[in-house]
């Protein structure tokens, strides 16, 4: 049976694209879930502008994250942590402590999105890569000064 994708199935195919697939696994599973539709006239015109629209949010949203990033670029946080006289920290200032002053300054980022090498655990400045999408990362500057 032929299908027009919908969605990318992965060993399958991408979307727009024509494949010939079993029956059952055209009418249980890709046309009850939207993946796949009959490939009329209409159904591919309609999955083609589907497709024309998403590049263009993508396209949008790639950009809007570029631009993002160049304003994070320009951030310092700073983070309050319990120390010695020797500057080594009780505990240590993590992704989570990093997350939350960005959120403070307005900036939402998750935890996975910080690529802190390793936990930080002396006073000092340094510099924390924030990776937004695929190519595109901010890197932050982030002080730890003593309570």
């Amino acid at each position: 049976m032929k299908v027009l994708l919908r969605e990318n199935i992965p060993d399958l195919g991408s979307i727009g694209e024509v494949v010939d697939v079993k029956a059952g696994y055209a009418r249980n599973y890709l046309l009850p879930r939207h993946l796949a539709v009959q490939p009329t006239p209409g159904n591919v015109k309609r999955v083609d502008e589907e497709q024309t629209t998403r590049a263009l949010a993508a396209k949008r949203r790639l950009e809007d994250l570029k631009a993002l990033a160049e304003k994070m670029s320009t951030v310092s946080v700073t983070i309050k942590a319990k120390a010695n006289e020797l500057g080594h920290l009780f505990g240590s200032v993590t992704e989570t402590h990093i997350v939350e002053a960005l959120a403070a300054e307005g900036y939402t980022v998750s935890e996975t999105q910080v690529a802190l090498a390793a936990p930080i655990r002396t006073l000092d400045k340094f510099r924390v890569p924030v990776h937004l999408a695929e190519g595109i990362q901010a890197e932050i500057a982030v002080w730890v000064v003593p309570e």
